[in-house]
């Protein structure tokens, strides 16, 4: 095993949302349904603490039967959840007082999917800006590729890569964060260095 090296920043914030979907076909406008992040600390890789929230569509309040297969995320679950406003309030609340906008972290995304399109998306339908803090991240399958010579679509391959054990049920939102939580365990193992990958005006 490579000894771990010391990274640049405090804390990594593992991010995966989940969003409304149908077989096929696109949904407009899409909608986050769950909104989760974990706060990793960069020394120990242990994760410190979390944020997590459905969040209650508007624009297509009724989850399709694809969307409740994939995620297994309830129309209950969504029911009870809070508006996007609410719920992105208490998130930049928590980035403020538990993470600290003075301390160095760096989002860790499966893609450029949720900080690139989903979340300006989002943000776009309530009328609402985008942090500056949301707009760099480090997509992992690209510090797997660093370390493997490897670029894989999706999740899987990764966990199967670093012999991991999956957790719970790929594409519900929590259980893909620390999915990727374990991923940037095993490769910090390996020696690698995380800086970010991409970032948007």
């Amino acid at each position: 095993m490579a000894k771990r090296i010391p990274q640049q920043f405090e804390y990594f914030l593992v991010l995966d949302f989940e969003a409304t979907c149908d077989d096929g076909k696109k949904i407009h406008p899409q909608e986050i349904i769950e909104f989760p992040v974990l706060k990793v600390n960069a020394k120990t890789y242990e994760v410190d603490s979390q944020f997590h929230h459905f969040v209650k569509p508007k624009h297509n309040p009724k989850l399709t039967d694809f969307c409740m297969k994939l995620t297994t995320i309830t129309q209950e679950e969504v029911d009870a959840g809070k508006p996007f406003p609410v719920v992105f309030e208490e998130f930049d609340k928590w980035i403020q007082e538990d993470v600290g906008l003075n301390s160095k972290f760096l989002f860790v995304t499966c893609g450029d999917w949720d900080l690139k399109t989903m979340l300006p998306s989002q943000c776009d339908l309530e009328n609402y800006q985008v942090p500056v803090y949301c707009k760099t991240w480090l997509n992992i399958k690209k510090s797997y590729a660093v370390m493997t010579g490897e670029y894989v679509k999706g999740m899987m391959p990764m966990i199967n890569g670093l012999n991991l054990v999956h957790i719970g049920c790929l594409h519900r939102g929590l259980d893909d964060c620390r999915n990727i939580a374990n991923i940037l365990r095993a490769l910090a193992d390996q020696g690698c260095k995380f800086l970010p990958t991409m970032a948007i005006d």
